[in-house]
């Protein structure tokens, strides 16, 4: 893992060291936004019209913040519209790499590059920052329109609708209040608290991480039993970004981030609401549990070392999930 600095390549892991043991992710550098009709979105330039074929989006299997957009990918029906290069599992000194010598590792299928990071120099030769996945890139322009995977979900929820005639909404108007507020919590405390807890070299930082991580879940469960979904009897976005974290905790987070106190499978509502979304026509497509497994505990060294591969739970995401 390293980052880019001025356009270099530059290795080493996050300096926890300068934050007090804590994790701290990084900022996303390209901001723009697909429209329908290319105007400017919420932030960045305009320019981006919604066209098929015209996008491209780069992903890892294993990272949760990628598996959003392809699930929304899925669920919006782009698949045809917007096709996809997988990176392989591995994230090592070199970062994210487009080998294909790991099942449903694809290489760079756009531009035959070796390394992810090739495809930020190649949007800007001078770009600083961690080389991160999900990208989503314009052929038409040949650049990045944007690596922030909440804004990609929301671009592939509405800016291809007249395409695909698909119009299922996951971020309601009415509903934008909740959704918002529903997702600030469940970023901070689980979508990159599990990082927080896993990546903290700290007891302190651990410690500030892992109890507000499950007084959440906690919360959850007690919502989910009462209600369908986070915000009622329908799915919305903040149901699809929880998912991506569900779906790797008790094979990954709860044994190698030491987010152990429960499993999700020990939470009767929130294992059968995973089990509710993954059912999801399209969404099993999605999860690919060996590139999850290879990357965690391969690729963090420094949590790993011997990179010894664990057996992990069988988990039946396929039985009824009894929450219709």
């Amino acid at each position: 893992m390293g980052q880019l600095v001025n356009g270099r390549w530059q290795k080493g892991w996050y300096d926890t060291g300068r934050t007090g043991g804590e994790f701290v992710r990084d900022t996303s550098r390209f901001r723009n936004w697909v429209t329908p009709d290319g105007a400017p979105g919420p932030s960045g330039a305009g320019g981006f019209a919604a066209e098929s074929g015209r996008y491209h989006l780069y992903v890892s299997l294993a990272c949760p913040w990628a598996h959003r957009t392809l699930i929304l990918r899925a669920v919006k029906g782009l698949a045809e519209h917007v096709d996809v290069s997988v990176v392989h599992p591995d994230m090592l000194e070199e970062g994210w790499e487009f080998r294909t010598d790991f099942p449903g590792a694809t290489g760079d299928r756009l531009h035959g590059h070796h390394y992810m990071r090739e495809i930020y120099t190649r949007a800007d030769p001078e770009v600083s920052g961690r080389v991160t996945v999900p990208v989503l890139w314009d052929r038409q322009r040949e650049t990045i329109v944007s690596n922030e995977s909440a804004e990609i979900v929301r671009m592939f929820n509405t800016a291809f609708d007249a395409i695909t005639g698909n119009r299922a909404d996951y971020r309601p108007a009415e509903l934008h209040g909740e959704i918002d507020a529903l997702n600030t919590r469940i970023y901070d405390t689980v979508n990159n608290g599990v990082y927080r807890a896993g990546f903290a070299t700290t007891q302190a930082a651990y410690d500030a991480a892992v109890h507000p991580l499950f007084e959440t879940l906690d919360w959850l469960e007690a919502r989910l039993s009462e209600q369908r979904y986070l915000c009622g009897a329908v799915i919305t976005e903040a149901d699809w970004r929880l998912l991506t974290t569900l779906l790797r905790f008790d094979s990954v987070y709860h044994l190698h981030f030491k987010c152990n106190r429960r499993r999700v499978i020990d939470y009767p509502n929130l294992w059968g609401y995973t089990r509710d979304l993954y059912q999801q026509p399209g969404v099993a497509a999605t999860l690919d549990l060996a590139h999850i497994t290879r990357h965690y505990h391969y690729s963090h060294e420094t949590i790993n070392p011997h990179r010894i591969m664990p057996i992990n739970p069988v988990l039946d995401f396929d039985a009824a999930h009894g929450r219709g």
